[in-house]
Order: structure tokens, then C-alpha cells, then sequence
């Protein structure tokens, strides 16, 4: 007699298939799991029964068998016919915790592939068999079925159409990925597909267990990994291995996991098991305790998941901070490799922090070194907030005896300032142009008198470009201008060029930010190189004019300051001048 399903079957399937499943695949880990839940119960009651799984395939024909527990006549009404009633399965002997399927939905998941589910299942309790028919119209039937053992078997045919996933190399691929590390005995057409798990705690050498961690990342993840860290977490019951990446990962791209439930692999590339810090490992693990996603292809994001993952953050740190006690030049490598990851981790890790401060070499205007190194030799730390700051004013900066740490690389300005952590008195500044100026001499005051002629010249010259002229002595002297920015005058710059583009309204409101005329950039020149010297004694207004000009382009292209219209027409003008001063016109005949 045929009955009616308790739902549409037609819509639950599309649901399955757009919405739930990103694959036909799954059928194949979904009936697995169906078989692994029935092996359990029955060893649950009775630990010597057999625990066998045998999938054989041919023709468009997959039939899974399984020595599981099996069903009455009654279980599967309750079980088969009846969507969605964990309640009841949990009834039957099929508790959450002890078993894989959470969702009383896994058989219909054959419905991707097939249009008729057949189910013939004899309790392990006794009774007769019972055989099931499932069709993807909404209806199914229940007769008498032949079966001698306790246990299930359930057989498709391929619906026209998912063939491919009936081909024996394909289902054999399948189970091999979903069940290899099973703990009951897997066939595909009576070739076995489980495998030891390679974290295991058994009897292997500690030498041999490395290397099958080792070759199981080669051949799995494809890549020979930095180094392997072991995994336990038991309130998640979790174990596993992190693999360190022997290249470098970007912090951007967080890789996915490999993750097990219960020795099922639910996913391949799963996110979130780490924190964003620790991008650079990529994890293999089998966890009792996380909970899937309904479509049982990722972990669902719950507070048991930010428990474990906080766990594994405290594994990995320690095993960094286990590198730098044991194996410093491992661990230099490992900085070469992955900086960023672990200067992330200590912009709230005070632990990390100590680890970046002695191992990590930053670079300054006098070599690299370590921020430890740096601090022990000057007592204070000393950056640069960019590269183009760095480049700009380290070399005049190591002239006159100004130690610098370039901050401009990720986070290494966000780290100095953070140096206060470890010790609260450390002075942290970062370095201002204007500190410059106040280390360069003054000139003695009969120079000083004597070439005020001069400076007032050169700075008629440049007042239309908003910039004063400053005659200074600083080391080296090979160098004869210096153009200097200070944040204040910066922060005035773009100001301007802000209003000049905006509206009147806008244009008056940032009037409210403006500052006093004197945050203007300097021209330093240096009155120790020769040709400064000679300049300042022209007495021919246009070509100190086109000398001042020059001096100010060329601080410009060795500051690596940007160039604006006005500033390349200056440059181009004075160059051109120069050379008609240079090259005396022909005289006419």
C-alpha cells in the first residue's frame, strides 16, 4: 500500500539542492553517515558486532550496506517517512552527541541523484525485514523484504542525467575523501578506503609519526610544511595538526581547514577555526564537540567555536614563544617568512610583543637591528611613520647623529608606540622635520649678518610658493638643501589644496581648521657646501633668483616630495635660465 510523505519531497529536494548542498557529492557522505550512525548504536549495545561499511557500485547502481543496527517496520515509519523528527530518532537509540547526523534529513539528500531510495533493514533486535521504497513523486512503500543479518542496504539508480555520479572511480573518490579515517572498516567494491589517522598517539617511532604528519601534508595539502604543531582541545574534543606554510601567506586571505566530525570529513576549506592572526597555518582536525552547519559543510559560528579558536590561538603562540627559547635561529626563519602574521599577534599580544622586540630586525639609518637592540643603545625609540619620511630624512638624520627606526612597514609604527607595554617610561617619539632644524648650527653672528642680504633675496623669490628660506650648517656637507615638512605645515598644504577644489560653503567651513601663516615648509640651506657659499655671494638679483629656484627643485627631487604644477613650472624655468646664463647668445653680425 502506498502512503504519502508528510511533506513535499519535490520541494525539500530543491530546497537540498540550490539551497542546503553546494554539490550532488554529498549523497555519498550522507549515506555513509546514515551507515556509520547505525554501526554505532549497535556496538553502543553490544561492542563486538561487526562494524562494516561496503559501497559497490556498476551499471548506474550504487548499493550501501552496512552491519549496523537496523530498523523495525516501525523505526521506519518514524525514521524514513517522516522529515525532520530528530526528537524521535533520539527516541530510537540515535543520540546526538554519540552520532554523526543531527537533522533527520541525510536520506533525502539521495534524491539529488536518484529518483527511487530503496532501504531493506532488519533490526539487530530482531524481527523481520523490512524493505522501503522512497520515490522523488512523494510517495513510498513498505512490504516485507529479504535480509538474513542485522543492518541496512541501500540502493539507487542513477536518474538520468547523474550518471557521473555513479562512475565506480567517482563514488570510490568520494568515500576515499569523506571516510578514509573512519573507524570502521570502508569498502568501495571491496577495495579498502579507510586509513590510520596520522595524529594518532600509537605505537610508531616519534621519527616515523613526523614523517607520516609530514608526508600526509604533501600529499593532501600539497606543500611540505615550515613545521607541524600538534592539537588538542578537549572541551571541543578535538585533536589535530597545524601546518606552518613554508612560504609566505597574505594576513588578507584567511586559507581554510580540513575539519572532521567525528572522523567525517565536514569540509575541505573551512573557515574561522583560527584567529585572523594566524593565517599563516593551515590546520588538519577531528572534532567530537563543534557543531555543523545544517548543510554539514562548514562549522557553525557559535561560542563553542570561539572557545576553540581562542584555544588554538594559545597552541600556536606557544609554540612560537616554545622557538624562541629552543631554537632562536628556526624561529629567525620563521620571521623571514611570516613577520606579519606574528607582528599582527602582538599588537594585543604582550607575549608576542616581547618576541617581535627581541627577534625581529627593523630597519633604521644605522642597519638593522631589533627594537631591543635599538632602545638598549639610544634609551628611546625614535621613528619614521612612512617610508617616504624615512627616506627623506634618514640620512641627514644619521649626519647629525639622529638615530631613526623606519615605520613605514605594516604595523612597525603602531609596535613602537606599543613598546610602552613592556616598559612604561620608555620614550617613544615619532621623528618631526622640524627636529632637524633645531640640531643644525646656527651661523656664527658676523656670517649670520653678513649673508641676511641673501636670505632675504632667496625668500622673495620663494614667498609665492609659501615656503621660508632658513640658512643653516649641518653635516654632510656634500648636501646643499634640505626641504623640510613638518606635520603642521603638511596637514596646512592639503588644506589649501582641499578648499581650492571644493565649493564656497565647504571651502568655509574648513576655513575653521586653518592655522597660523607660519606652519609653512622649510628651505634649509647649508651653508658648509661650497656651492651654497658661492651663491649667497651673487650680486646679480635674476641668477641668485634662478640659483634659489634650482636649490628648491633639486630639494624637492631628493626629498621625494610631490611635484606641483606650480613646482614643475618652476623647476623647467629656472633650468632654462641657468643654461641662457651658462650660454651666452651669438652675437649678431
Amino acid at each position: 500500500m502506498s502512503r504519502t510523505f508528510q511533506v513535499d519531497l519535490r520541494g525539500v529536494v530543491d530546497l537540498l539542492s540550490r539551497h542546503l548542498y553546494s554539490s550532488p557529492r554529498v549523497y555519498v557522505r550522507e549515506l555513509m553517515q546514515n551507515a556509520v550512525d547505525a554501526v554505532t548504536a549497535r556496538r553502543a549495545g553490544d561492542p563486538g558486532a561487526p562494524a562494516e561499511i561496503a559501497l559497490e557500485v556498476g551499471d548506474g547502481v550504487l548499493r550501501v550496506t552496512d552491519t549496523g543496527i537496523g530498523l523495525t517496520e516501525a523505526q521506519v515509519h518514524e525514521l524514513l517517512a517522516t522529515i525532520g523528527r530528530s526528537s524521535k530518532r533520539d527516541e530510537l537509540g540515535f543520540q546526538r552527541h554519540e552520532f554523526l547526523g543531527q537533522f533527520g534529513i541525510g536520506l533525502l539528500s539521495a534524491f539529488l541523484v536518484a529518483d527511487e531510495v530503496r532501504v531493506v533493514t532488519r533490526s539487530a533486535g530482531g524481527g523481520p525485514a523490512v524493505a522501503w521504497t522512497g520515490r522523488s513523486d512523494g510517495t513510498y512503500a513498505i512490504e516485507p523484504g529479504e535480509r538474513d543479518t542485522a543492518g541496512t542496504t541501500v540502493t539507487l539508480h542513477a536518474r538520468p542525467g547523474a550518471e557521473e555520479w555513479f562512475a565506480p572511480a567517482t563514488v570510490a573518490e568520494l568515500a576515499t575523501l569523506y571516510g578514509s579515517m573512519l573507524p570502521f572498516g570502508i569498502t568501495v567494491d571491496g577495495r579498502a578506503v579507510t586509513t590510520p589517522v596520522p595524529w594518532a598517539r600509537d605505537d610508531r617511532a616519534p621519527g616515523q609519526r613526523q614523517a607520516d604528519l609530514v608526508g600526509y601534508a604533501q600529499d593532501t595539502l600539497g606543500f611540505t610544511p615550515f613545521d607541524v604543531v600538534e592539537l588538542d582541545v578537549p572541551a571541543a574534543g578535538l585533536t589535530g595538526v597545524a601546518y606552518v606554510l613554508p612560504f609566505p601567506a597574505s594576513p588578507a586571505e584567511h586559507g581554510g581547514h580540513r575539519v572532521y566530525l567525528k572522523r567525517m570529513l565536514l569540509a575541505e576549506n573551512a573557515p574561522g577555526l583560527l584567529p585572523d592572526w594566524a593565517f599563516f597555518a593551515r590546520c588538519v582536525v577531528d572534532a567530537g564537540e563543534l557543531r555543523p552547519t545544517a548543510g554539514r559543510e562548514a562549522l557553525y559560528d557559535d561560542g563553542q567555536l570561539d572557545a576553540t579558536r581562542e584555544a588554538l590561538g594559545d597552541q600556536l603562540r606557544g609554540w612560537l614563544t616554545g622557538l624562541a627559547r629552543t631554537a632562536p635561529d628556526r624561529l629567525n626563519r620563521f620571521l623571514g617568512i611570516h613577520h606579519l602574521g606574528v607582528k599582527a599577534l602582538a599588537l594585543h599580544d604582550d607575549e608576542m610583543l616581547r618576541l617581535v622586540d627581541q627577534w625581529w630586525p627593523v630597519e633604521t639609518n644605522v642597519g638593522r637591528m631589533t627594537m631591543a637592540e635599538f632602545r638598549g643603545r639610544y634609551g628611546l625609540l625614535r621613528y619614521c611613520a612612512t617610508t617616504d619620511e624615512f627616506q627623506q630624512l634618514a640620512g641627514v638624520a644619521a649626519a647629525q647623529d639622529i638615530a631613526v627606526i623606519n615605520g613605514g612597514y605594516t604595523y612597525d609604527s603602531e609596535l613602537a608606540e606599543r613598546m610602552r607595554a613592556l616598559e612604561p617610561d620608555l620614550t617613544v617619539t615619532r621623528l618631526d622635520p622640524s627636529d632637524l632644524t633645531t640640531a643644525f648650527a646656527e651661523l656664527d653672528s658676523a656670517t649670520a649678518l653678513a649673508t641676511r642680504p641673501f636670505v632675504a633675496a632667496a625668500q622673495r623669490h620663494l614667498d609665492r610658493l609659501g615656503c621660508e628660506v632658513v640658512l643653516r650648517e649641518f653635516q654632510p656637507s656634500s648636501l646643499p638643501v634640505l626641504y623640510l615638512l613638518d606635520r603642521a605645515a603638511a596637514f596646512a598644504g592639503e588644506l589649501k589644496a582641499t578648499k581650492d577644489q571644493v565649493d564656497e560653503l565647504w571651502a568655509g567651513v574648513l576655513s575653521a581648521f586653518e592655522k597660523p601663516a607660519d606652519d609653512r615648509p622649510q628651505l634649509v640651506l647649508n651653508h658648509r657646501n661650497p656651492l651654497v657659499r658661492r651663491i649667497s655671494g651673487l650680486e646679480d638679483d635674476t641668477l641668485l633668483g634662478l640659483a634659489v629656484e634650482s636649490l628648491y627643485g633639486q630639494a624637492l627631487l631628493f626629498g621625494r616630495h610631490p611635484i606641483r604644477p606650480a613646482d614643475a613650472a618652476l623647476l623647467n624655468r629656472s633650468f632654462l635660465g641657468l643654461l641662457e646664463q651658462a650660454v651666452p647668445e651669438e652675437e649678431t653680425r
